[in-house]
């Protein structure tokens, strides 16, 4: 089909959709802080503990199956239909019987949530190449301000009400943006003919055809598997008798984190201008240095300081990645979403999981051990491209 220079995108529709899309993704991070209280509600079930894991391993499923949609229906309808999906969704959720059935609703609402990632290839569709990178950007701002203050909020209501409660609160907001989403947005044409198993058929070919793509992705799995690892054990950690402290305190650190959000404008500001791959290694090589805060300083202050230099060096990354991702197929960005996103919370699931097995077998300090290990790697593909770009 062929491709024509979008009009752009106004400042009060970008920020909706960076409303929309961080009210989106913050329910998979509910159960971050409220960990905890889930498992001892559940007798200290083991299954219980991997609630965090199913949810991101759900939104990964979404990712691959849901989000390649955008590109063979109108996204709007898509968006709107799929927030009042995760509204039921997270009904039974806070009904769940027991840990079991948790765990399998869990996957759902993290395959609902994914409507984040149909919002951001829309942005970035409506946007203007010269201004691609602000606008990327900017939604990202807004999904990242919602998962760091969804666990913030999750702390809160479920230390005075309970974790029941947070997600019975989160239905009806899911609903307030499937109207906000169907009032604001404009219509959308599809980009492509092709049937939704060719679609699922050319996500891995886009995959095999794209290093940059795959590039990106492998910086950004490991990279969030890294994150995701932190966030998923600080609950216990503070829980423990060195810091004794609750659910509400561990959601206080997203207060902290989202101080970093201010680098997604920025970074896709010098993105735009220096170019995504120098800016990606710049971004991994803070996250390195806030697990070595987190090693040698154990206080709390530390522990401040180091969500602090992470959530900086993540955003860094993750924009200039999606900077850079966005550029390559202009009529398959959803289907580029999906290799990217799909990489990076399959990441994120088995950072959480390595966590919970670190934790158990070898508390904070293993933690950190393998937080380290994973943003090293991280740092791998794109010094390789630099490498590349010296011998060229």
């Amino acid at each position: 089909m062929s491709q024509t220079t979008p009009a752009g995108i106004g400042r009060g529709l970008t920020f909706v959709m960076a409303i929309a899309a961080g009210l989106a993704v913050a329910n998979i991070y509910y159960n971050q802080p409220m960990l905890g209280i889930i498992m001892a509600d559940f007798s200290q079930s083991n299954v219980a503990g991997l609630i965090p894991t199913a949810t991101q391993l759900g939104y990964a499923i979404g990712l691959f199956l849901l989000v390649p949609l955008g590109d063979l229906f109108d996204r709007r309808k898509l968006i709107v239909g799929q927030f009042l999906l995760l509204a039921v969704v997270l009904l039974i959720e806070g009904a769940a019987p027991n840990a079991v059935i948790l765990f399998a609703v869990s996957l759902l609402v993290g395959a609902g949530a994914t409507v984040a990632q149909q919002i951001l290839p829309f942005a970035a569709t409506l946007s203007r190449p010269e201004s691609r990178g602000k606008t990327i950007g900017t939604v990202m701002a807004g999904l990242l301000c919602g998962i760091l203050l969804s666990r913030t909020l999750a702390g809160f209501i479920s230390t005075h009400l309970g974790w029941r409660e947070m997600f019975w609160i989160s239905a009806p907001v899911a609903i307030m943006a499937a109207i906000l989403m169907a009032v604001m947005l404009p219509r959308d044409k599809p980009k492509t003919a092709i049937g939704y198993g060719e679609a699922l058929l050319s996500v891995l070919q886009l995959c095999r055809d794209q290093a940059a793509l795959r590039r990106a992705t492998l910086t950004q799995a490991a990279l969030f598997g890294s994150f995701s690892a932190f966030w998923t054990i600080l609950a216990l950690h503070l829980q423990s008798p060195a810091y004794g402290l609750g659910a509400d305190i561990a959601g206080m650190f997203g207060v902290l984190g989202a101080v970093g959000v201010l680098a997604a404008p920025l970074s896709g500001r010098l993105a735009d201008r220096y170019g995504p791959t120098r800016v990606v290694v710049v971004g991994v090589v803070v996250s390195i240095a806030a697990w070595l805060v987190f090693v040698g300083w154990g206080a709390l202050p530390g522990l401040a300081l180091g969500v602090l230099v992470f959530d900086f060096g993540l955003n860094f990354a993750m924009i200039s990645n999606q900077h850079l991702i966005f550029g390559l197929v202009p009529e398959a960005r959803n289907r580029i979403n999906t290799v990217y996103m799909t990489g990076m919370f399959l990441g994120g699931s088995f950072g959480s999981a390595g966590a919970n097995f670190s934790w158990n077998h070898g508390g904070w300090p293993m933690v950190c051990g393998f937080g380290l290990t994973l943003c090293a790697l991280a740092l791998i593909p794109s010094l390789r491209q630099m490498a590349r770009y010296k011998t060229a």
